[in-house]
């Protein structure tokens, strides 16, 4: 109940808030994924996210319990970069591509993420820790490291966005 109390006061004080795009920004796909090691605590699966930009504000994103517990960090990243390059390939090209969700085995994973880097389809690029804008819904954070993630999606109030807008 104590939960649910902060979403609903966050919600509150947070209604003017929009996504600021950017006008003359490149119209580049890039995603951020990222997941959490054995978070839940009721069934110790982990939980993925990812967010897409095109150059500027978020405009796709997701936070999703995955469906088999990982038995490492590493099967835990791979299930979510699996999970994001599904995403990154219907965004680009509007074909769905996916994978069964019980599937238990990494190698199915790590091959789909392989073909799609080989055919270049995505492009994996390091992102240091903190610039990693997918930690924002993957687990808690301290309010100042979230406040700067939700900056970072372009999540803004709609006090900083006036004038950006052509209506």
């Amino acid at each position: 109940m104590g939960t649910a109390k902060k979403v609903l006061r966050y919600i509150q004080g947070t209604l003017d808030f929009g996504i600021e795009f950017i006008k003359g920004r490149s119209a580049t796909l890039i995603g951020y994924c990222d997941s959490d090691w054995a978070g839940s605590e009721d069934d110790r699966r982990s939980t993925s996210g990812y967010a897409f930009s095109l150059g500027s504000g978020m405009f796709s994103w997701a936070s999703i319990k995955q469906h088999t517990v990982a038995l490492s960090t590493v099967e835990a990243e791979y299930v979510s970069a699996a999970e994001a390059t599904s995403q990154a390939k219907w965004l680009s090209n509007g074909k769905e591509s996916s994978f069964p969700p019980e599937n238990r085995h990494i190698s199915r994973k790590f091959h789909f993420i392989q073909e799609a880097i080989q055919v270049k389809e995505i492009e994996l690029i390091y992102c240091k820790t903190e610039d990693q804008i997918a930690d924002i819904l993957t687990k808690a954070l301290s309010k100042d490291r979230f406040v700067y993630l939700r900056d970072l999606l372009g999540v803004k109030s709609a006090k900083w966005l006036e004038g950006s807008v052509d209506v």
